[in-house]
Formats: structure tokens, C-alpha cells, sequence
């Protein structure tokens, strides 16, 4: 069986336009996205799944999903603020949606397959989706507890234009994920001989060239949205969670349990892939330039669908 590709769109509003995520960057107006599900096809992927927010289906459905027809099945899922468990409400005051593994619970009725979650607005590029592409491929049919993260080359992620958050990856001899931990200010410190460093309180620390980072690409079987519902019980039915308006269901908090507790393995796949995105708007122009240049080296044909 084939597997499938889920974008965590959610996080699209109603300025659509305006949004990073939909901004042409490629030759013809292409978005990020596109590449992404283009390398996808590429990789052997099956179907394209998205989750988004109910209000604009409509839209999304004329502006995205039109291009695909023809291309690759598609289905869509939805987000929403009161998507909770039976016997849980929402807390009065609370806007901000319950995070990214809230979002991948909301695909359990329509992906039955192995599946890879990405976000839709980082640029992942080809080898990053091979390498997700055959590990979920690969697994015996009825696999369950056996899953992936991409982890990207720490130097591969860097902005020019500041500082970069990402998840530093631990991992043991057999190349399990061990550990990710969050560092929120990671850049190269010229004054530390231009070595990659993360700011912890007032005081940088080197980190490894090559050392893994997630960058939210991860590898699961359908189980995991039954592990996602009960955790996501626990998760709601701690007060602090609850009394905490801006309080996320986050991936890493799911497969952290799941890992710790020893119930499921997450192997951490190596990649040469460089990502890239538009963290500042600073980065729009070199980013326009290297998917041109992908493009000029034959890539990526000049038009994509």
C-alpha cells in the first residue's frame, strides 16, 4: 500500500492570500507546498491529505485542490476548536487551536495507510521525502509502534537572516530516537568561530555541524491515532492544561510518551536534503533563488502542474 502524504494546514486563516504559506516563490507561482507534494509523487507517495479549517473548504477546494485533479488523489480533514473527546469542552476564552497532534488526530477516518505529516510551508526537497518514502513503504503490512522523523543535518536548516528554532535529536546504536529536545535560538556565532550554536539563558553552546533536528516531518502508522485519542484525554483532563489557554497537544509530546515508555520505536532517518522556508521575510528572495536554481539544474520542471 501506497503511502500517504498529510499537510498540516490548519493554520491557514481567512487573509488566504496573504499567507506564507500560498506565497508564489516558484517560476510559474508555485508554492512551497507544491514542491513538496510534487517530491511526494516522486517518492512513490499514493494520496494527499490535508487538514484544514472548515471556513474555507470552499476555497481551498477552487484554489488548491483544482491544480491536482488528474494528478494524485486527494482528500481534505478538518480542524476545529471544539474537535474534543466526548465529555470535554472547551474553556472559556480559549481561541488558539490545540496543536499539531490535535490536527493529525483530526485524519484518523480517512488515512488507513502508513503516513508521513509535514508542515506546508517548509521546503523539505526530494531526498528528505525518498528517505520517509521507502521506511514507510517497507513496513509489513499491519505494522503498527514502528515509526520515522526525517532528521535533517543541523547545518542544512540555518537561516542567514537569524536565529531558528528546532528540535535537537538524540538518539541510541540502533538510530531510535531518544530524546528531542527544543532549542528556540540556534544560529552560527561568529564570535565562537562561526560554529552553529544554541542560546541557553544568556550564554551560547556549540552544537555539531551534522547533528539531527526535526523539522516536523515524521512517519506513522494508523495506531498512532489511538495512542493520539487516549493521550489527548490525559492531556485535557490536566487542569493546567485546561487553565492554560494558549496550552498545545504538540507531536513530540505524543511520540515522547510513546518512545519513553517504551511501547513504540521512531528511527531517526538521515537526509542531504537542505531545507529551506521564509522564517523572515528576508529569506523570500533567497528562496525564490534556490528553487530557481533547482529549477535551472532540472529539478523541478519549470512548470510543476
Amino acid at each position: 500500500m501506497k503511502p500517504t502524504l498529510f499537510l498540516l494546514a490548519a493554520g491557514m486563516g481567512s487573509r488566504y492570500g496573504g499567507l506564507k504559506q500560498l506565497d508564489g516563490l516558484g517560476p510559474n507561482g508555485e508554492t512551497i507546498m507544491d514542491y513538496s507534494i510534487y517530491d511526494a509523487i516522486q517518492a512513490g507517495f499514493g494520496k494527499i491529505v490535508w487538514v484544514i479549517r472548515k471556513d474555507f473548504e470552499e476555497q481551498f477546494r477552487t484554489q488548491i485542490l483544482s491544480k491536482y485533479e488528474g494528478q494524485v488523489p486527494c482528500e481534505l480533514c478538518f480542524q476545529a476548536l471544539d474537535a474534543l473527546p466526548e465529555g470535554f469542552t472547551v474553556p472559556e476564552g480559549r481561541v488558539k487551536p490545540w496543536g499539531t497532534n490535535h490536527a493529525v488526530l483530526m485524519g484518523k477516518d480517512v488515512i488507513k495507510e502508513p503516513f508521513c505529516v509535514i508542515n506546508c510551508d517548509d521546503f523539505y526537497g526530494r531526498d528528505a521525502f525518498m528517505q520517509i518514502g521507502k521506511f514507510l513503504a517497507g513496513l509489513k503490512e499491519g505494522s503498527k509502534n514502528e515509526y520515522a522523523m526525517v532528521g535533517f543535518r543541523c547545518c542544512n536548516t540555518l537561516s542567514e537572516n537569524g536565529s531558528v528554532a528546532r528540535g535537537v535529536c538524540a538518539y541510541n546504536d540502533k538510530r531510535h530516537l531518544t530524546d528531542v529536545v527544543e532549542r528556540t535560538e540556534i544560529m552560527r556565532i561568529p564570535d565562537k568561530g562561526n560554529a552553529i550554536c544554541y542560546k541557553d539563558g544568556d550564554e551560547w553552546f556549540p552544537l555539531e555541524e551534522n547533528v539531527p533536528v526535526s523539522m516536523n516531518m515524521w512517519g506513522f502508522t494508523p495506531d498512532y491515532f489511538e495512542y493520539s485519542e487516549a493521550y489527548f484525554k490525559e492531556f485535557l483532563s490536566d487542569p493546567k492544561n485546561m487553565q492554560n489557554l494558549k496550552a498545545e497537544f504538540f507531536i513530540p509530546l505524543m511520540v515522547n510518551k510513546l518512545i519513553t515508555e517504551g511501547t513504540a520505536t521512531c528511527e531517526v532517518l538521515d537526509t542531504t536534503s537542505k531545507w529551506f522556508g521564509v522564517t523572515y521575510a528576508a529569506d523570500r528572495q533567497a528562496t525564490v533563488d534556490r528553487i530557481k536554481k533547482l529549477v535551472d539544474e532540472g529539478v523541478y520542471p519549470n512548470k510543476l502542474f
